[in-house]
């Protein structure tokens, strides 16, 4: 155990200045996107028991909003983007300037805002990623969906799981003005892509 902890560290200390970086551009993206009114800050990265993911990060079988981009390919990962109703349904306000909708229907403009929002927020972390390793990566377009979130994480987790038991999780959280707020971006990435982004990071002079 503690051998192990002594390999795994050292590597989860580099992909944190790696996605701390990528964070810090995609908080700019967003704050331009918000007129300043939304930050983001890196909450974590670290490597969970594969049966733990959904309890560790309080993600449960509770019906999310969620915009979800992905990596195509072995140097591939998905980008999850969560709220609650009530959250994701702030946010459409904000950046459409109405009222918030509480009606159970979402139209295709306000769909439209959410996914252009992980859009931005996938072309930050992707463009931060591509400079690291040298290799150009191109995302799905985004899409929108209202599904369980424990079922969509544990999706995203199978490329990893087929190699491993120990899986990597990058979480970001959103602040309104200093205030945090229930919304999360999650990278997982494919165990290639870990490897990828470690490469690189010791090869730096």
């Amino acid at each position: 155990m503690t051998a192990n902890t002594r390999t795994i560290q050292p590597q989860l200390e580099v992909l944190h200045q790696l996605f701390a970086s990528a964070t810090h551009d995609a908080s700019a993206a967003m704050c331009r996107w918000t007129d300043g009114l939304i930050t983001l800050t890196l909450d974590e990265v670290r490597e969970i028991p594969l049966e733990n993911v959904c309890s560790e990060l309080n993600i449960e079988d509770d019906l999310l909003t969620m915009v979800i981009l992905s990596l195509e390919g072995d140097l591939g990962g998905d980008m999850i983007l969560t709220f609650d109703e009530k959250n994701g349904r702030q946010l459409v306000a904000s950046l459409l300037g109405r009222e918030i909708n509480g009606e159970a229907e979402w139209s295709e403009l306000e769909k439209s805002a959410l996914t252009e929002t992980g859009n931005i927020l996938g072309c930050a972390y992707m463009n931060a990623l591509t400079r690291l390793i040298d290799h150009e990566l191109v995302p799905s377009p985004p899409y929108f969906v209202q599904d369980y979130g424990a079922s969509v994480l544990q999706q995203a987790l199978m490329a990893q799981a087929m190699t491993t038991d120990q899986v990597l999780i990058c979480r970001t959280g959103f602040h309104r003005e200093g205030e945090e707020l229930n919304w999360r971006v999650l990278f997982v990435p494919t165990q290639r892509m870990k490897a990828a982004m470690e490469g690189a990071l010791h090869s730096a002079p």
